[in-house]
């Protein structure tokens, strides 16, 4: 026969169990709820905004040309200030219409939308600088090539950037004394030499495809004499470009490095399918602005 104290005694055990597994339940169903709430928060972030500056004038170049300036999300409700990220061929950045091949754009906006809301890089203000059509070879390299009886503009660019529109952009905007430069190509080119010539203006470099090869490689020699404070500084190359613009990428790389640039401030990665197009580098654009902007 089995007594009523035992009884009693495997009752109360059940309901200390019972109990304590009720408890589990509510503090993992109030877990879970705070992680998908937060999860819900991130998707549901606004993306960020699109501006622009339809015809800035340039009395240094004598052209015009817009200006997009992408926003990050949250900036429209609060007083923070933000780094400033000024990207070259601003076309082929944010709208599919103006892009050089259309609807093969970079999606930057898209790329630090995403990068943003999941916490992989600080929010950044974007200047899209659009390029000046026939003029865009020599603004964007930095020494006349008597070969092709171009270039050598790069000097009056960078004037234009520091000198007229970062002072409107400035003025306009919530913007923190760091200014970044980025592009691809030879828009690339122009940034690296912007960092290399202004770092104390330009001190973080999205250099996405850089077009070395210009006049003998001269970009080189401009490496080698670099003496001020090293830029943090993306390099970044495809596959599919060639075995010439794999070799100048990894010459570029060895330079920086010879000149201290060391995993700390140099991020360099190679695109096995990435070819010279819009389309390669917008595979890219987040992991240049993670590397740029990481998380505090």
């Amino acid at each position: 026969m089995v007594s009523r104290s035992s009884i009693s005694a495997a009752a109360i055990a059940r309901c200390r169990v019972n109990t304590l597994m009720r408890e589990m339940r509510e503090t993992l169903r109030a877990t879970f709820g705070r992680v998908l709430g937060i999860e819900n928060r991130r998707r549901a972030l606004r993306p960020g905004q699109l501006e622009s500056i339809a015809s800035f004038q340039s009395k240094i170049l004598d052209n015009t040309r817009q200006i997009t300036i992408y926003l990050p999300p949250g900036y429209e409700r609060g007083d923070a200030r933000y780094p400033a990220l000024y990207v070259q061929d601003g076309q082929n950045l944010f709208e599919p219409a103006r892009a050089f091949i259309p609807g093969q754009h970079w999606r930057l906006d898209e790329a630090a939308n995403a990068a943003i809301s999941e916490r992989t890089a600080r929010p950044m203000i974007i200047v899209a600088v659009d390029h000046a059509g026939p003029e865009r070879i020599d603004e964007y390299t930095p020494t006349y090539d008597p070969s092709r009886q171009a270039g050598g503009r790069a000097g009056d660019y960078a004037l234009m950037l520091i000198e007229e529109l970062k002072p409107v952009i400035d003025a306009r905007y919530r913007t923190l004394p760091d200014t970044a430069a980025g592009g691809s190509s030879l828009g690339g080119l122009v940034s690296l030499y912007l960092g290399l010539t202004r770092p104390e203006i330009f001190s973080r470099l999205g250099v996405m495809s850089p077009s070395v090869w210009w006049n003998n490689r001269t970009i080189l020699k401009t490496v080698d004499r670099f003496a001020g404070p090293r830029p943090r500084l993306w390099l970044d190359v495809g596959g599919r470009e060639g075995r010439d613009t794999l070799r100048d990428a990894r010459a570029l790389r060895d330079r920086l490095q010879n000149e201290g640039w060391t995993d700390a401030d140099l991020g360099y990665f190679e695109d096995p399918r990435g070819d010279h197009s819009e389309r390669a580098w917008a595979r890219r654009a987040r992991k240049m602005l993670e590397f740029l902007y990481p998380p505090v």
